[in-house]
């Protein structure tokens, strides 16, 4: 804020935030999952020209205050622009090479129905685990995952929920984690004592939510073998299916053990699987271009590519909107990042989180207000790095005034920003995998165990108090008179 100005009340402050809340709850009511064309981002941008008002008329905030916050915000976004137009090129190229229709084909054989949430989550968690990146993992495995759910009788939501507790959970702890190496750094922590203590939350949160999987799995019963059946004879007869495709997915396992990063990983994926697709799926490609091969390859990347499997269903599921499809979530990560910037600059941001440290008393309270920021800063910015960021250098100072350990404050940011990033319809991870599987954010939301599970978890192990330390700090000696 500009020097001199007054602070803002937390009340007020907290307009901006509820006007945006409620106008989002109105057009995802009224639009739906097409609230992304353009519904939801205007609503940021009239909840961002409310936090400018009052910044500026009623506090005298200087616009180039808000101006430069706004700036920063969107340098941080940079490389996820990146990777979401690596993801719509993946996501395309593995489609049309006949990649994940392989995967989708081999899955219904191999993955019974019985079993088929609980190995879902499970296979995501590895793969995340493996890869450090829920996103990547989502846009690869989550993607055939849905087929094979979809042809099992799953409902979409619960297959989403699974996927995408799996994949956080194997995010969440794996050391390539982009997340995970952020959190630490912000609380100062080694990486890998980090990760250890994350495992007291983790784990059972995690447990919890496969025997959940475990159970709705057994008690399914599945459509039968029909549905499947036409699955596969619906792929077998638009894609040709060879085991020989499933060397694309090594080819990335193999980069991926690398320790590449993530954008190269991808980008290298997709080269892979668009040559693949030249050879091995000709006429897909020449249909897709009109007769031109190289149009056809161009606009697998980049565009909306269907094809007739002759199941409107899986006609559902094979299709791919490319880097193109991206381009509604990138519209709205600017415009989470505009409102962010604004609540930043504005001294909104930093009025709410006052209010909240005046409120701790001792670890109960200080690690639910960690958790409770951290899901407010994924629901006000829109961004799970910004949230982290934002959690970790609010409360940093407390904590250690507090005298509790810095992996305490890296924990409670990772059992919250991290994981609800994703159940927030705006933010730019529920938006994304949103749009990779499918599936409106609201109705996966339900069933996203782990997700949900985690900051609960977090608060609990605080009131038991169970491997917390805690350091009493010295009072500052009193001076002597006389």
């Amino acid at each position: 804020m500009a020097a001199g100005s007054p602070r803002i009340p937390w009340l007020v402050a907290l307009v901006p935030f509820a006007v945006l809340v409620a106008l989002q709850v109105l057009v995802i009511g009224r639009f739906g999952s097409d609230a992304i064309d353009g519904a939801s981002q205007t609503v940021l941008l009239f909840a961002t020209g409310v936090a400018v008002a009052i910044a500026m008329m009623g506090y005298g905030v200087e616009w180039r205050e808000i101006d430069t916050a706004i700036g920063n915000n969107i340098k941080t976004i940079g490389p996820a622009v990146l990777i979401l137009f690596l993801i719509g090129a993946v996501s395309g190229s593995w489609m049309m090479s006949g990649v994940v229709p392989t995967m989708i084909y081999y899955g219904m054989k191999v993955i019974t129905p019985s079993l088929f949430l609980f190995m879902a989550c499970l296979i995501c968690a590895l793969v995340s685990l493996v890869t450090g990146s829920s996103w990547t993992t989502v846009a690869t495995v989550g993607i055939a995952l849905m087929g094979i759910g979809t042809a099992h009788g799953y409902s979409v939501g619960w297959t989403a929920g699974a996927i995408i507790s799996g994949a956080y959970f194997g995010d969440k702890i794996s050391p390539l984690s982009d997340t995970t190496v952020l959190a630490s750094s912000v609380g100062e922590v080694p990486l890998f004592k980090h990760i250890r203590y994350m495992l007291i939350t983790t784990v059972p949160s995690f447990a919890i939510a496969l025997l959940i999987f475990l159970a709705v799995s057994l008690s399914h019963r599945a459509a039968g073998s029909g549905m499947a059946a036409s699955f596969a004879e619906g792929l077998d007869g638009a894609f040709a299916i060879s085991p020989w495709l499933l060397l694309v997915p090594l080819f990335t396992a193999v980069l991926i053990a690398l320790r590449l990063p993530a954008a190269i990983v991808l980008f290298l994926s997709a080269l892979a699987a668009g040559v693949v697709m030249v050879f091995v799926q000709p006429d897909i490609v020449a249909r897709v271009g009109e007769g031109d091969r190289f149009r056809g390859l161009m606009l697998t990347y980049c565009s909306s590519t269907a094809v007739d499997t002759g199941n409107e269903t899986l006609n559902n599921l094979v299709q791919t909107r490319g880097m193109k499809g991206m381009l509604s979530t990138v519209f709205l990560i600017f415009c989470a990042s505009a409102f962010g910037g604004t609540l930043t600059g504005g001294g909104m941001m930093q009025s709410l989180t006052s209010a909240l440290a005046r409120a701790v008393r001792g670890r109960r309270t200080l690690v639910s207000s960690t958790v409770a920021t951290g899901l407010f800063s994924n629901m006000a910015t829109g961004d799970q790095y910004l949230s982290i960021v934002l959690t970790g250098n609010i409360f940093k100072q407390l904590y250690k005034d507090k005298g509790y350990e810095g992996r305490l404050l890296s924990r409670s940011t990772e059992d919250s920003a991290t994981v609800t990033s994703v159940l927030v319809p705006w933010n730019t991870c529920g938006m994304t995998q949103s749009l990779v599987l499918k599936v409106p954010t609201l109705e996966y939301l339900p069933y996203c165990f782990f997700n949900i599970i985690s900051p609960i978890m977090s608060i609990i192990i605080a009131l038991l108090g169970y491997k917390i330390v805690h350091r009493p700090v010295a009072e500052p000696p009193q001076a002597c008179n006389g």
